[in-house]
């Protein structure tokens, strides 16, 4: 069995985007069922998959996060990967679904979770906000929190990979990718024309798709009136050349392969040189 790819609410489940992509699991409720409930739902994972990566968005509530340590901890298991980048929820389901269609090809665990981490660095995540003055995960101006105030304002954002903010005018841009992207959209009471007329064809970007907005959306971004936006590779063979272009180790605590300085199992890290090497 390939190893699963869980999330922790449905509508971060994004539906397939070829027929090798694997199905999300969906970790429901688990702030609110009872432990002996979550304990078995993770035992039976690693159980029948060997490994489970869980992608858990920072806007989930904090109890699931929680729940998910307390569990890993309780079954003293270095098979359970939890990964949750600082992206907005809209790109956490996108990389979800990339990880997805990586665990039908011949990666192993270690390769297949580090790759979110690499993944990452392709993600272009941003919104259009009819305000900023609670948004905490970009920076914000006082010029820009007192234009909030002015009624039909709206504001253009960039949360990753570098924040940017512009107010939405005819001149109003934002940097993109600098590569061939497909978009995926999610509105929520605003109208998208703006991203779908203007920003898209500004980047470029190779197709155009719709989604339902994540539930955790309107607390990442401060408003419950924002268009949601990310763009990302979508073509398996891209994904796979660029995971299996990275130089691979091996975690020297587990003895898994992995990608980077971190085992994203274990969380150990390359041990420091006894003797570091003379400069030069």
């Amino acid at each position: 069995m390939p190893t699963a790819i869980a999330v922790t609410s449905a509508d971060m489940a994004l539906p397939a985007q070829d027929e090798r992509t694997v199905p999300a699991v969906v970790l429901r409720d688990l702030d609110r069922q009872p432990l002996e409930e979550s304990l078995a739902a993770l035992q039976a994972l690693t159980d029948q998959h060997g490994y489970v990566v869980v992608v858990c968005s920072r806007a989930a509530a904090p109890g699931v996060e929680q729940r998910l340590r307390t569990v890993r901890s309780l079954l003293e298991s270095d098979r359970i990967a939890l990964f949750h980048p600082d992206l907005p929820p809209l790109g956490i389901a996108v990389l979800a679904r990339q990880l997805r269609q990586l665990a039908s090809c011949d990666l192993s665990p270690g390769v297949l979770a580090s790759a979110g981490r690499l993944l990452t660095h392709y993600v272009h995540a941003g919104a259009v906000l009819n305000s900023v003055t609670r948004l905490d995960h970009v920076p914000v101006g006082l010029r820009a929190h007192a234009k909030s105030w002015v009624p039909g304002s709206q504001f253009g954002v960039i949360a990753h990979p570098e924040p940017q903010l512009v107010r939405i005018g005819p001149e109003a841009t934002l940097k993109g990718p600098e590569f061939g992207t497909w978009m995926l959209v999610a509105t929520a009471q605003l109208a998208a024309d703006w991203v779908t007329g203007t920003l898209a064809p500004a980047w470029n970007v190779l197709g155009l798709r719709e989604a339902a907005l994540p539930a955790e959306s309107a607390q990442w971004w401060g408003t419950g009136k924002l268009v949601e936006f990310c763009t990302y590779l979508p073509d398996l063979s891209v994904l796979y050349q660029l995971v299996t272009s990275v130089r691979q180790g091996v975690c020297h605590w587990c003895g898994i392969d992995v990608i980077g300085d971190r085992c994203v199992f274990c969380s150990a890290t390359p041990p420091v040189p006894d003797h570091p090497a003379p400069p030069g």
